[in-house]
């Protein structure tokens, strides 16, 4: 066997897996398809600030022992009772505490601890794992990690995108984020294809040689081609990632391939992304202006008509900002 194909062997292995998991979304949704706005990442913050801190409860304070129950699982709880209240301290969850009486302190700790649950149990939702995730996420596997990128918490999604980054100079990953940017059924697809597109603003780290990369810049082609929402700005990043991050490496020629997108979403995507375009290669700028220019003669939506024409005018002047793009009917 070759060395090339054990090496294209886990990256296709990683396909198949990420296929497969992405087929059993669909039928756990009933066939269900369509896209779903995963709105704002949201940062997850924890351990939460000590409520014993602020009380000045000291170590001798903590002197009584008890348990909490919390979701069919059973913890350990060191008490303090003191004149300003009772204190409970869990330290495998990394929270305290307070209340008037033992049992409203029990009660207020298993509400502090509801948050990290509810982060824990998303995990293993993306997983295909019941209960909660108590383990490390640098600790999974590679297809476990693209998993997480489908997270309904995007700020997960965004863990998972740290640790991959880790591995690029791997080679093993690219195949798979092609087919998250590829992917057209699952229902939380846009967070995972803005996590992929946030890493191929360093594609030359994950491609091993330029068809490689030939392949990653088709399938962010295609997100803005066929783009039926902009959800997560997914689209609008695409274009951006071409423009801001790949103008030399065919970043610029697809953008304006993409002016003749079916989707208006796809094509204000396009000419967002050419005044980046041209700020990175600047002896496209004439090229660029020209063919905005021609576009907006055939533009049959006006908003992005105009849009067309303003995004010229301030391509030509060199301008170091641009127009705003146009907002669409039913867009927030």
């Amino acid at each position: 066997m070759s060395t090339a194909n054990t090496q294209d062997a886990p990256a296709d292995a990683l396909v198949k897996g990420l296929l497969e998991f992405i087929e059993r979304s669909v039928v756990r949704n009933g066939g269900d398809t369509a896209a779903i706005n995963p709105g704002h990442r949201v940062k997850f913050h924890w351990p939460p600030h000590p409520v014993s801190y602020e009380y000045r409860i000291v170590p001798s304070d903590w002197s009584g022992e008890t348990t909490f129950e919390h979701n069919g699982e059973t913890f350990a709880v060191v008490v303090a009772r003191t004149a300003r209240g009772v204190f409970g301290r869990c330290d495998e969850l990394w929270l305290d505490a307070r209340g008037d009486s033992l049992a409203e302190m029990l009660e207020n700790l298993s509400a502090t601890a509801e948050p990290l649950f509810q982060h824990q149990r998303k995990i293993n939702d993306a997983l295909e794992r019941t209960g909660r995730f108590t383990g490390h996420i640098r600790d999974l596997e590679p297809l476990d990690l693209l998993k997480l990128l489908y997270c309904e918490d995007r700020d997960v999604a965004r863990d998972a995108q740290v640790e991959i980054e880790t591995h690029a100079s791997s080679h093993l990953f690219l195949p798979a984020l092609v087919a998250v940017l590829e992917d057209r059924r699952h229902r939380l697809r846009r967070s995972a294809q803005w996590s992929a597109l946030d890493l191929f603003e360093d594609l030359p780290s994950y491609a091993n040689g330029p068809e490689e990369e030939a392949l990653a810049i088709a399938a962010i082609k295609s997100v803005i081609w066929d783009a039926t929402d902009d959800f997560a700005r997914t689209t609008f990043k695409a274009g951006v990632v071409l423009g801001g991050h790949l103008p030399d490496r065919l970043g610029g020629p697809t953008l304006l391939a993409c002016l003749e997108s079916p989707s208006r979403i796809g094509r204000r995507s396009a000419i967002h992304g050419l005044f980046h375009v041209v700020e990175w290669v600047p002896t496209m700028r004439e090229q660029v202006v020209r063919e905005l220019r021609t576009h907006a003669k055939r533009e049959n939506d006006l908003q992005l008509q105009e849009f067309t024409v303003l995004m010229a005018r301030d391509i030509e002047a060199g301008d170091v900002d641009h127009i705003p793009e146009p907002i669409f009917d039913g867009e927030l």
